[in-house]
């Protein structure tokens, strides 16, 4: 056991004490000065740094469909948090997020804009928004990130200093008819790609106030007044009410518009002889405390029109009106996020036409991608946070194809089922289906992805799963799919019986499409004896190469020649389906892979080839399936040579595919009762 000297050398090693220092940065208005000449960037906006915060995490530039261009953000991917609010399949959604910050940060106009996230329940807009806050905390406290702000020395005690209650940026001490001369020595010789300083905005009440009261004082000599003043760094933080702001809306008779810009201390009024004194005045609404930063609106659309008039000033003018004061600068992103009705009720209200034109719209879909979707489940339950219970192999594959299919629109084309679609979209190759098909049925389906099942379903019953089978030592795909059908009963979203009926359609395909996988992995399973697929690939290629050449092939029992086994040749090529017609073909095709690769000074393996591959395994699987009796698992009558087959079956599974012992023997039985059925299907 560490002691506890242990524990304290541990911190003491590894404490940043210069770091701490860095962060705790205090020293005159001059020596600001200094520090915004030597490292410009210290003086940018909350656009222009939430934008450098998220190109700090750096990119990755891929290709889809026709060369199309993509760029991934690495800062949505959560890299200092272990990807805990990671985001999965949005990168079209977050470069439009981007683009509208990279926008805004150059003064392009969005700055003058409210950011609303809009999608359906459980589509990330809220992660998004955590992230975006969490990241200008941590980005505050890094070197490429710092702020600054400024106070006032109280004269009764040098030791004093009354910070501003907004954190506003320093250089507004600059008198406005001096600025542009002063910005002209400070961006002097830079070149277009530099950052430039830009001083934009005013002194805030209170700090307005400090600064007449001084320049009073000092007969108007600025020198002597910004004497008084002090700069220090700021982090960002959310608990310490400092940079970053979050607002939700709550019932009418509880909320003010006071919450947003601040109020009156009524307390300090009889100190001040006066409510209209800022120093009488709590600068502590959201918006004052957001300054500098973010601040989110939860479900903004839900707002009362009061809260809506104090949004619209805040967004286009960067300016807000506390009680009692005059309109007061703000520099921070506004992000709001709402639902489609929300949304649908915005849009049909034209008293809400000013906030329409104030607002970026960027949709935020459901993911439409199943090895996305699949992500999104496998960060909350994998083997490492799920103690004690075993997650059988497509358990969360099954539960997310479904989630997906819900949300997915019937194709145009006839021939092509919905989940076809979903596999095209996943990556797979379709035969007579190019990337420029997949691009038109994502451009036929307008609404996709902004309806159907949220993730959030899916985790609830995937959770109930978890705990509702004590007595198992593993969950399957069926203990959830259960839940997830069971649960649509009660589905608060699903508000008639022909959607709820859609949704349990498309269980059944999940379900469908699960017997086909398992029964494909049983298949390869058995069909997994190394030595009897070299075996049976070297007599199909020493047949093949026979026939291509028109020789014959030595019979290794009786040394005779024999004519190429046509038999053996087309049992095999059946099994990919290889119409009689095309064989010569297939068959030359493989003779020309072996001949490249020896060209290459590289051995054929059996396993190189794809198709061939596949092909082995199943004519391998159907002349031992017989020998291994796998349906007599049903009838609970199984010899010792048998449950010995069986056995080295099971260890397959559990060795190639991920099962445990529970889960590989349910899949065995399973599997076992459709062979009982007859229902075996070539996959």
């Amino acid at each position: 056991m560490t002691s506890g000297r242990n524990i304290i050398s541990l911190v003491a090693q590894r404490q940043d004490l210069e770091q701490f220092r860095r962060k705790n940065w205090l020293g005159s208005f001059e020596d600001y000065l200094d520090l915004v000449r030597q490292q410009p960037a210290v003086a940018r906006n909350a656009f222009e740094r939430v934008y450098d915060m998220i190109m700090s995490a750096g990119t990755h530039v891929y290709e889809e469909s026709r060369g199309e261009r993509r760029v991934h953000y690495k800062f949505f991917d959560d890299p200092d948090n272990e990807g805990r609010d990671a985001v999965f399949g949005l990168d079209d959604t977050l470069e439009s997020f981007v683009n509208a910050l990279k926008s805004a940060a150059k003064g392009y106009g969005i700055e003058k804009r409210v950011l609303l996230l809009h999608g359906p329940v459980g589509s990330s807009k809220s992660t998004i928004a955590r992230l975006m806050k969490r990241g200008m905390e941590r980005y505050s406290g890094t070197d490429g990130g710092a702020l600054y702000t400024l106070g006032w020395v109280a004269e009764t005690d040098a030791n004093d200093i009354h910070w501003c209650p907004m954190h506003e940026e320093p250089l507004h001490l600059i008198p406005e008819r001096f600025r542009d001369e002063v910005l002209v020595g400070m961006n002097g010789g830079k070149g277009d790609e530099d950052y430039k300083v830009r001083i934009v905005g005013e002194l805030c009440p209170y700090c307005r106030f400090m600064y007449s009261e001084r320049l009073k004082k000092y007969n108007g000599d600025w020198t002597k007044v910004i004497g008084d003043a002090r700069v220090k760094r700021i982090t960002l933080s959310e608990q310490d009410r400092c940079g970053i702001g979050t607002f939700q809306p709550k019932d009418e008779k509880n909320q003010d518009s006071t919450e947003l810009t601040g109020d009156i201390n009524y307390r300090k009024i009889a100190e001040y002889g006066s409510d209209s004194d800022p120093r009488a005045f709590n600068f502590d609404g959201e918006f004052n405390v957001a300054n500098r930063g973010i601040i989110e609106f939860i479900e903004v659309l839900k707002l009362d029109v009061a809260f809506l008039y104090d949004l619209l000033g805040a967004s286009q003018e960067h300016k807000v009106k506390p009680k009692k004061f005059a309109q007061t600068d703000i520099d921070e992103v506004i992000l709001g996020h709402t639902n489609e009705p929300e949304y649908r009720r915005l849009q049909n209200n034209e008293f809400m036409e000013a906030l329409r034109d104030r607002t970026v719209k960027i949709d935020v879909p459901y993911v439409t991608r199943l090895s996305d979707e699949i992500k999104i489940y496998e960060k909350d339950y994998n083997q490492r946070k799920v103690k004690g219970k075993h997650i059988a192999p497509h358990t969360i594959e099954m539960a997310a194809m479904w989630a997906v299919l819900t949300r997915l629109e019937p194709p145009n084309n006839a021939s092509l089922t919905l989940l076809q679609k979903l596999k095209l979209y996943n990556g797979k190759t379709l035969p007579g289906f190019t990337e420029e098909n997949i691009k038109e049925l994502r451009d036929e389906a307008i609404t996709e992805g902004m309806h159907g099942i949220s993730p959030r379903y899916v985790q609830d019953k995937i959770s109930n799963a978890l705990v509702a089978h004590m007595e198992a030592k593993s969950i399957n795909p069926f203990m959830v799919m259960n839940e997830l059908e069971a649960g649509l009963k009660h589905h608060s979203l699903i508000t008639n019986e022909e959607l709820r009926g859609k949704y349990r359609e498309l269980l059944g395909v999940v379900k469908e499409e699960y017997e086909n996988i398992v029964k494909n992995e049983v298949q390869r399973a058995i069909a997994a004896d190394e030595d009897a697929l070299k075996r049976l690939c070297g007599n199909y290629i020493d047949n093949v190469k026979a026939y291509t050449q028109r020789e014959k092939v030595r019979n290794k029992f009786t040394g005779q020649y024999d004519e190429p086994d046509e038999r053996l040749m087309r049992s095999i090529e059946d099994k990919i389906d290889i119409p009689d017609s095309r064989k010569d073909d297939f068959r030359r095709e493989i003779m020309n892979y072996i001949a490249a690769l020896m060209m290459d000074g590289k051995t054929f393996d059996y396993k190189s080839n794809e198709r061939l591959y596949k092909a082995l395994q199943l004519k391998l699987f159907e002349d031992q399936k017989d020998t291994i009796k796998l349906t007599s698992l049903v009838s609970q009558v199984v010899d010792k040579d048998t449950q010995a087959k069986i056995d080295v079956v099971k260890s397959r599974l559990i060795r190639d595919f991920g099962y445990d012992d529970e889960s590989a023997t349910d899949v065995l039985n399973y599997v076992a009762s459709i062979f009982a059925r007859g229902d075996v299907k070539r996959k």
